[in-house]
């Protein structure tokens, strides 16, 4: 069992920053990937960001590339979302995932992953 929660969600204008965190227990974070998804009103949810186990590779939406970096401490057990130049069409709740099973063969995928976060609410005001 893995245990995921996020924080560092909130109010921001148009063109502010976000960190977003997960603190993740219960298993070796060293060894399994992360992802970050975000699910908006009426919308499916959607792939943000993942990273390999060892933080060597990383994947991006193209909505985001450029815009927000996922990194992770693995000795914090912790990943982290830098959200920057943030748009209205950034508001949704953000989830954490781990993907323990997949290997992180398909990080876009939402059903790669196998334990979710709570969620944490990102407002970007126009």
């Amino acid at each position: 069992q893995v245990q995921l929660v996020e924080s560092g969600g909130g109010l921001v204008q148009a063109g502010g920053s976000l960190r977003l965190s997960c603190a993740a227990s219960g298993r070796t974070f060293s060894s399994y990937a992360m992802g970050w998804f975000r699910q908006a009103p009426g919308k499916e949810r959607e792939f943000v960001a993942a990273i390999s186990w060892g933080g060597g590779s990383k994947y991006y939406a193209d909505s985001v590339k450029g815009r927000f970096t996922i990194s992770r401490d693995n000795a914090k057990n912790t990943v982290y979302l830098q959200m920057n130049s943030l748009k209205p069409e950034d508001t949704a709740v953000y989830y954490c995932a781990a993907d323990l099973v997949g290997g992180g063969q398909n990080p876009r995928r939402v059903d790669e992953y196998d334990y979710w976060g709570q969620g944490t609410q990102v407002t970007v005001s126009s």
